[in-house]
């Protein structure tokens, strides 16, 4: 199975923590130079230092708000300008929970901006780049909300239902080029934005954090939380050369927790 990225460059959004730093570390050992991006300078200039460097791999960071459009497609645009980018991990923190029909229009604004928009101004700056090499690998980390919308998270399902079918609509558009793209979508796992969700649903409820993580886990055939590197392993497989003939799927990994078959 041909799984080596040598001389691939690879961009992963949300570098800093949880599922995108794990990211970048299986691609780095898989041999990918990376440049990581995310709001903490500090986060990311340590991360950076302490990946691997085989056969001359070159690592960089830039930090940035994706909610920022005009510095975004700047810093990508210097990025390319430097190496042109094969893999384009799209993943960034998801909107605050509430239901729907209380969500003002300026969280939906905000999301879309942090999430599609990110999105396509990033693929703007690739594109060319991947064209020119016949090979590009295009992974957004979305949620299982796209399959099964979640009680509670009404503007995260809203945003990541826009982002999916922007993605499939794009995996028809480039796959003669030898682009692909496809989603993961992450189930329970230990990260970051668990456990502020956990402590949101305790504030709410006046249940315990323990009792509402138990109640989780109880949802999850395989009894328990993901860990950020099971997720990044799905990820780095699908921007690999193995994964050449997957496109414009939806790759749910969460234990089993989802109950649709497609």
């Amino acid at each position: 199975m041909q799984l080596d990225l040598s001389g691939r460059h690879a961009l992963v959004c949300g570098a800093s923590q949880g599922i995108g730093r794990a990211s970048t570390i299986e691609l780095a050992e898989l041999g990918a130079d990376v440049t990581l991006l995310a709001r903490s300078s500090e986060a990311l200039q340590t991360l950076a230092a302490t990946l691997p460097r085989r056969d001359g791999q070159r690592h960089d960071w830039h930090a940035v708000d994706m909610l920022d459009t005009a510095k975004l497609a700047e810093t990508a645009a210097s990025i390319v300008a430097e190496a042109p980018v094969h893999i384009l991990v799209n993943n960034t923190g998801g909107p605050p929970g509430g239901p729907v029909h209380t969500a003002v229009t300026t969280a939906f604004e905000s999301a879309l901006r942090q999430h599609l928009f990110a999105a396509q101004t990033l693929v703007h700056a690739v594109l060319p780049g991947m064209r020119a090499a016949g090979y590009g690998r295009i992974v957004n980390v979305i949620s299982t909300s796209v399959k099964e919308p979640i009680p509670g998270l009404g503007v995260s399902n809203t945003v990541r239902a826009a982002v999916a079918g922007w993605a499939k609509t794009l995996a028809g558009e480039v796959a003669a080029d030898g682009i692909t793209v496809n989603n993961v979508l992450p189930g329970y796992t230990r990260t970051a934005r668990l456990d502020g969700l956990l402590a949101a649903k305790a504030q709410a409820s006046g249940r315990s954090e323990d009792d509402i993580a138990r109640a989780m886990r109880d949802t999850v055939p395989a009894q328990r939380f993901g860990e950020p590197a099971e997720i990044a392993a799905v990820v780095a497989f699908l921007c690999t050369p193995a994964a050449a003939y997957v496109n414009g799927v939806s790759i749910a990994v969460d234990g089993g927790r989802t109950r649709a078959l497609s």
